[in-house]
C-alpha cells in the first residue's frame, strides 16, 4: 500500500492542511485511507475528531509512546502528518515507510533555510533513491516576487517544485469543521481543487 508522508522541520508551514485534505481526496475516491499523526500536537487526530458522520471515512491509528503501530486491516493507502523537527531517529522511521514525501514550503528566507538543511537530509538517507520527493508551495501564487524566490531555491536542491496552493481561509474554514475540499460542492472552492490537480497527478 503506497505511504505519503508530509514533512517539514518547521511548524506552521501547511503540513497538517495538505495531510487532511490529501486523505479527504483519497476517500472520496473510495480508498481505504488511514490518516496517521506522528506529530506531538495530534492536530490530524483532532481534526478527525470534528469530521461529520456520513462523510467518506477516513481512519487513523494510534501512536503509543513513541511508537507506530500498524494501519487498520483492509487499508489502502496511508498518509502520515508528521511533526516539526523531524530528524534522526523518528526521520529514519519514518522514512522506512515512506512511497512519497511531500514536503510544504512556505517563501519565506526562514522556512526555506530550514528546508534546505531537512532535503539534505533526505536526499542522504538510504532509502532516498526509492522515496519520492517533491515541494509544494504554500500561502503564495505564480507571478510573486516570493515565488521567484522559491523557485531559486530549489535550484540548489535536487527535489522538483510540484505546485502551489494560495494563501487563502478557505482550508482554515473546512478544517473547523473537519472537511476538506472534496467534501463540499460549493464552486468557491474550485479554484483551491484546481490548484490540487499536480499533486493529485502525482499521487495517482
Amino acid at each position: 500500500m503506497p505511504v505519503i508522508v508530509v514533512a517539514n522541520p518547521k511548524g506552521g508551514v501547511g503540513k497538517t492542511t495538505l495531510a487532511t485534505n490529501l486523505a479527504g481526496y483519497l476517500a472520496s475516491r473510495g480508498r481505504a485511507v488511514m490518516l496517521g499523526d506522528v506529530d506531538r500536537q495530534q492536530s490530524s487526530r483532532t481534526w478527525l475528531g470534528l469530521r461529520p458522520a456520513g462523510l467518506p471515512k477516513i481512519a487513523s491509528w494510534e501512536v503509543t509512546e513513541g511508537d507506530v503501530v500498524r494501519p487498520p486491516k483492509g487499508t489502502t493507502h496511508i498518509v502520515l502528518d508528521t511533526p516539526a523537527g523531524l530528524h534522526g531517529k523518528r526521520l529514519d522511521e519514518v522514512m522506512k515507510l515512506a512511497d512519497k514525501v511531500l514536503i510544504p514550503l512556505q517563501p519565506s528566507i526562514f522556512d526555506i533555510h530550514a528546508t534546505h538543511e531537512f532535503i539534505a537530509e533526505l536526499l542522504a538517507h538510504r532509502r532516498s533513491a526509492k522515496v519520492q520527493m517533491v515541494v509544494v508551495g504554500m500561502r503564495t501564487r505564480e507571478g510573486t516576487i516570493s515565488t521567484d524566490q522559491l523557485r531559486n531555491f530549489l535550484k540548489s536542491v535536487d527535489v522538483p517544485l510540484l505546485g502551489f496552493l494560495r494563501d487563502t481561509q478557505n482550508y482554515v474554514h473546512l478544517a473547523a469543521h473537519g472537511l476538506t475540499l472534496w467534501d463540499v460542492a460549493s464552486t468557491r472552492f474550485q479554484g483551491d481543487r484546481e490548484q490540487w490537480e499536480p499533486i493529485i497527478t502525482w499521487v495517482n
